[in-house]
């Protein structure tokens, strides 16, 4: 069942529910008005007889007015009949209950109905002081009458009425989803061919027009994604086609001549530089890929952030001895447990090392200094070097897949490492911002959330591990 089919059947369930709620109000009120209307009737019919009995003697029953099936009865105190009065003639198709009679007062008259016959008693006292009960009963033909006829008007109405209210709610509904045809219609439209389109709606103030903007923030978002992706791709194709075809020539040219052993060392040892390219362009793809998947695939824990410092340094320097990596603290936490940060250790470790690597080989002194500091809630590192700087045109596309400045385009490099540190960082919740200045140097700002922990915990971890260490030492 389809929307438009659903909210008609529920705009007619609904009114006619309402409709029908109403339609036996009126009914009951009128119903009740009736009744009591013919019990107001039946009562002064009662007195009007008692009183001329007392009065003249007899009941002139042509002065009074007419109620089908009438009969006036007066009981004494005994509950004897003293009077009866059936105009027609007939035998009382209407019987009294004993106790009937026991519930009449002077302020409250008692009701009873039979059928189509109804009947009032009252109590009168007479000029003698003696209770009289008058019993008046009739059949209320011309209000029953009445009564049947509204039946039929209202529930003819309340069927002509769902038919009405089905052809409104059908028109209603499909006036009510035309916007949400249209933007089906849209989205129907949108390809890879056309992914820059947007929605439009008639609508700028309604729920269908939150949703196409929200619609179009996605699709803003899939385009930069689908953007980023085609660059990548293109970018990561050439970064590996460029190998290749060097790869491919030297050994077209090895092949042309036979050549000496040292001559074929020569050769290989330039395949094998341009084969650890690959591999390092490679390692650097993984990673991207790697830091660019689901959160639920990252392994986070504790970790703490001067130790991967440590490890990042180590590790650079093997490579690269030449390198001068500094750490300091700007200023020292009061715990070492404030130093713990949680993450994924390979990651922030490879994050670091990119860092450093870029101060060091993009400075000529080959230097990089870290510091490290803290604030509540949060450590932030500073990488800063002394190099050439990068000119304020490059500084929004730094962090860009595979881009380099043409600054740098004589430094081997890929130009992905600063995206793979921006991926990590972020997927990390953290930020990471950069200055610099043209032949003076730049400087990268890591903030990282530090887990929050009280004064009281960390004192209690401080004290378990002193405890530990006089333990472990025999105290």
């Amino acid at each position: 069942m389809n929307i438009r089919t659903r909210l008609t059947l529920l705009f007619v369930l609904l009114v006619a529910s309402i409709m029908l709620l109403f339609t036996v109000t009126v009914y009951y009120l009128y119903e009740q008005f009736r009744q009591q209307e013919f019990e107001q009737r039946l009562e002064d019919k009662a007195f009007t007889t008692v009183r001329l009995r007392e009065d003249v003697g007899v009941v002139p029953q042509a002065d009074l007015p007419v109620i089908v099936d009438e009969q006036v009865t007066i009981y004494n105190n005994r509950g004897v009949v003293i009077y009866n009065q059936n105009r027609e003639k007939k035998p009382s198709p209407f019987r009294i209950p004993p106790d009937f009679l026991r519930k009449i007062t002077l302020r409250q008259p008692q009701y009873i109905r039979s059928g189509d016959i109804e009947a009032v008693g009252v109590l009168h006292l007479n000029s003698r002081g003696e209770s009289l009960f008058i019993i008046a009963s009739g059949n209320d033909r011309y209000g029953f009458s009445k009564l049947v006829r509204l039946r039929e008007i209202l529930f003819s109405s309340w069927l002509l009425s769902l038919i009405i209210v089905g052809i409104a709610g059908y028109l209603f509904a499909t006036d009510a989803l035309r916007p949400v045809a249209e933007l089906i219609a849209q989205v129907n439209s949108i390809s890879a061919t056309n992914i820059h389109e947007r929605l439009r709606v008639g609508r700028q103030r309604d729920e269908l027009a939150d949703l196409a903007r929200t619609f179009n923030a996605l699709l803003t978002r899939l385009e930069e994604a689908f953007v980023l992706q085609k660059s990548f791709v293109s970018h990561a194709s050439h970064e590996l086609r460029t190998p290749l075809t060097v790869m491919m020539g030297q050994i077209e040219v090895t092949r042309l001549l036979a050549r000496s052993n040292d001559e074929y060392e020569v050769s290989l040892d330039g395949l094998l530089d341009e084969v650890k390219s690959m591999i390092r362009l490679v390692n650097g793809l993984l990673e991207l890929a790697r830091a660019s998947s689901d959160v639920a695939t990252v392994h986070y824990q504790p970790v703490r952030i001067d130790e991967l410092l440590w490890q990042a340094q180590s590790q650079l320097i093997q490579k690269k001895p030449e390198y001068q990596i500094d750490i300091d603290f700007d200023n020292l936490p009061h715990h070492e447990e404030e130093l713990v940060i949680v993450g994924e250790e390979s990651l922030l470790q490879t994050a670091f090392q990119n860092l450093m690597e870029n101060g060091c080989k993009y400075s000529a002194d080959g230097r990089v200094l870290v510091l490290i500091s803290f604030e509540r809630g949060q450590v932030q590192l500073t990488f800063s070097d002394h190099g050439y700087g990068i000119p304020a045109t490059d500084l929004p596309h730094i962090f860009e897949p595979f881009y380099r400045s043409e600054t740098t385009m004589t430094i081997k490099g890929h130009g992905i490492g600063l995206t793979l540190t921006q991926r990590i960082i972020e997927l990390h919740k953290g930020q990471i911002t950069v200055e610099s200045v043209v032949g003076k140097g730049t400087t990268f700002r890591i903030t990282l959330p530090i887990p929050y922990r009280s004064s009281d915990d960390l004192n209690a971890e401080y004290n378990t591990k002193k405890s530990d260490l006089k333990t472990d030492a025999g105290f």
